[in-house]
């Protein structure tokens, strides 16, 4: 185990203000900012109990590994229902308190609940709290579609964001089954000196054998939660309890599966408005989770082709 000034050393904050001082976003409040599921005893819980235990505790190994052997990583918090799971499960792997900066690169165009959310729970989680902002759209590749083209903001800056405080490990919070691009990735990903992946190059992962040395001058991805499923999430959030956006319940006969960008992320149909009933709906749907995703109906490799420039 780390001693605390082991700890201590991935702090970038100089107070509990870090990362909050300088935030320009001036959007209102809701009133009602989050929904606080309970961990209740539906149906079905228990005999899930087992995989769960499981997947948390291969994804807190995974974060100690990344901790232990990379010197100096954050983690990326896109604050939707994944990588709250992902800042739950560090909170676990280190008693409590996470150790390292917590990073939200930020592209000013999130919903008013993200940001509420955000404000709250960064400081009820007592996170080391970054807020990096984005180029504007201009500074983007203008080849891309319109959504995809708005989406890659975010990549460029990621890449400000790296070049600024010099990472050499960043913890991601995606999935292999939310998109084919995804599935092929690994949990310790080698990314390029301007974060390119190489999809074709990625190293073997036998029997949780992680290569975690970085390339000369550029960094890895790190993926705790890359062998969880979208339903995984969902019962692992009702039964620790983890707070989550109002807006993944339905109001209207719609609900957002994925939270994005408010101009290019739209809702689904939807007559989901508890945990229980997200759950039981995904063992039906047929409707992919990335369908509210403006940039995923635009050309076919468009999702491709971000990921290899750096997308997350």
């Amino acid at each position: 185990m780390k001693t605390a000034p082991q700890i201590e050393k991935y702090s970038s904050k100089p107070d509990s203000a870090r990362g909050r001082k300088n935030e320009r976003h001036t959007e209102k409040e809701p009133a009602s900012i989050v929904v606080v599921p309970t961990a209740g005893a539906a149906v079905g819980v228990t005999d899930h109990m087992d995989r769960l235990d499981e997947l948390e505790s291969q994804s807190i190994f995974i974060f100690r590994e990344a901790f232990a052997r990379l010197k100096r990583i954050a983690i990326l918090w896109s604050l939707g229902k994944d990588s709250n799971v992902m800042i739950w499960l560090a909170r676990k792997a280190f008693f409590g308190r996470v150790p390292c900066p917590v990073m939200h690169v930020d592209t000013g165009k999130k919903f008013p609940d993200m940001y509420a959310f955000r404000e709250r729970f960064a400081k009820e989680w007592q996170l080391d709290l970054l807020v990096e902002p984005c180029p504007p759209i201009e500074a983007v590749d203008p080849t891309l579609p319109p959504a995809a083209r708005s989406a890659a903001r975010k990549t460029e800056g990621l890449k400000l964001a790296l070049a600024k405080h010099g990472f050499d490990g960043l913890i991601a919070g995606i999935r292999r089954d939310e998109e084919a691009t995804r599935a092929k990735e690994r949990v310790f990903s080698p990314r390029g000196a301007e974060g390119l992946w190489d999809v074709r190059d990625q190293p073997a992962e036998f029997w949780n054998h992680f290569n975690a040395s970085p390339p000369p001058g550029a960094h890895l991805r790190v993926h705790p939660i890359l062998h969880w499923t979208e339903s995984d999430i969902w019962t692992y959030t009702r039964r620790e309890g983890i707070p989550i956006i109002p807006l993944y319940l339905a109001r209207d006969g719609k609900r957002y599966r994925s939270l994005g960008d408010a101009d290019i992320t739209f809702p689904v149909a939807s007559n989901a408005v508890t945990l229980d009933e997200i759950i039981a709906e995904l063992a039906t749907t047929r409707i992919p989770e990335r369908s509210g995703r403006a940039m995923d109906h635009e050309a076919e490799d468009t999702f491709e082709r971000l990921r290899k420039a750096g997308y997350l």
